[in-house]
């Protein structure tokens, strides 16, 4: 098959897929290729070095990874400091509270450029490739990936206390009258 060819096959399956709304496709293709690659990086470190596999991982290896794949993907994702990360992909929109910015990909016609703007500003998106690194760190260098999922652990308790304080805060001024 010519190159043409599958151009043109390429085209008629985006125009198929999403007849009235633009969706690269060839930019999540990379994005998934490049997934995979990076998680047959991790295998292939993990069987040079003869690290052993869990055959379960620990409940609470499990829990704390959960919450610091949410916090990190946040931080990476929504975070106003880690904006310059995302500035290349993204355009600032507003902000959304708690020190996070709500973007919007950027699309100057580059599906790989379209996809990494999505995936970068999507903690969900973003929450798969936080996870498979930090369990290949938890094969890998296991102290280390523990120290630091615990550190984001503690920032995402921390965050939940700042909310909750600032709720409370903000009923006890409520609730208190003038005379």
């Amino acid at each position: 098959m010519s190159e043409s060819s599958l151009r043109q096959r390429a085209a008629r399956l985006r125009q198929a897929y999403a007849p009235h709304e633009h969706r690269p496709l060839g930019g999540y293709l990379a994005a998934m290729g490049t997934y995979a690659g990076v998680t047959a990086m991790i295998a292939g470190l993990v069987r040079a070095t003869g690290r052993p596999v869990p055959e379960r991982p620990a409940t609470a290896d499990v829990v704390l990874l959960a919450v610091a794949t949410h916090k990190l993907s946040r931080l990476l994702s929504k975070d106003a400091v880690t904006s310059p990360l995302r500035a290349p992909f993204t355009r600032y929109d507003h902000p959304i509270g708690s020190g996070e910015v709500m973007e919007q990909v950027r699309d100057s016609g580059s599906p790989t450029r379209h996809a990494i703007g999505e995936l970068l500003s999507c903690p969900f998106c973003l929450a798969v490739w936080v996870a498979t690194g930090l369990t290949g760190g938890l094969v890998l260098a296991p102290r280390l990936t523990r120290l630091v999922a615990t550190a984001l652990t503690a920032v995402a308790a921390s965050d939940f206390l700042q909310m909750g304080y600032a709720v409370a805060q903000q009923a006890a001024e409520g609730g208190h009258h003038r005379d």
